[in-house]
């Protein structure tokens, strides 16, 4: 089942869920690799794929894990020449539906305690299904190298200091320099 508002959807249903995990093997077509592209900046996903095991977490959590794979095609950002990245991803996610007393951090004294090694929190779903398409899309915008350049070039035209010297301002005066008013 796809979702219309997300450029890659893949719904799972949770009724359908077990101490078995079901494996979900999900593929974005032509028209969903393109708005996976314009939603993302780049200027082509030429794959997107992801292979998941879904099964069930606790008493009414769910637990998916897998693969996400996607090949795709940038701008240089010093030669704004297209260059490929393939991105290959091992992802987690817990799902809680709402309500339950497994998503909330627990506050101390009015203050609410983040800890930045413990296990991220459970994801909240409402209804009877989970968007694994849309988590894999995420997870895959994450990996997307930033910053993308072609091996081996530089700011060949970038002139570093050497720091022997001072840098100095130019002043913003230096233009009127031997600037003579004709109001004489």
């Amino acid at each position: 089942m796809r979702d219309p508002v997300q450029p890659f959807s893949f719904a799972v249903k949770v009724g359908h869920v077990s101490a078995n995990p079901i494996t979900v093997h999900m593929e974005a077509d032509e028209r969903e690799r393109a708005a996976l592209a314009k939603t993302w900046g780049v200027l082509s996903v030429s794959a997107f794929s992801a292979d998941f095991s879904v099964v069930r977490w606790k008493r009414d959590g769910i637990r998916l894990f897998g693969t996400v794979h996607a090949v795709l095609e940038q701008a240089c950002v010093v030669t704004l020449e297209p260059i490929e990245q393939t991105i290959e991803e091992e992802i987690e996610v817990l799902f809680v539906p709402e309500g339950s007393k497994l998503a909330r951090n627990e506050a101390v004294n009015g203050e609410l305690i983040i800890d930045a090694d413990a296990p991220d929190l459970p994801e909240v779903f409402a209804g009877d299904t989970i968007d694994a398409g849309a988590v894999a899309a995420e997870y895959a915008a994450m990996s997307i190298d930033q910053y993308p350049r072609k091996p081996g070039v530089g700011f060949v035209e970038h002139i570093e200091s050497d720091g022997t010297e001072p840098d100095a301002r130019p002043s913003p005066f230096a233009v009127l320099k031997g600037w003579k008013g004709d109001s004489q």
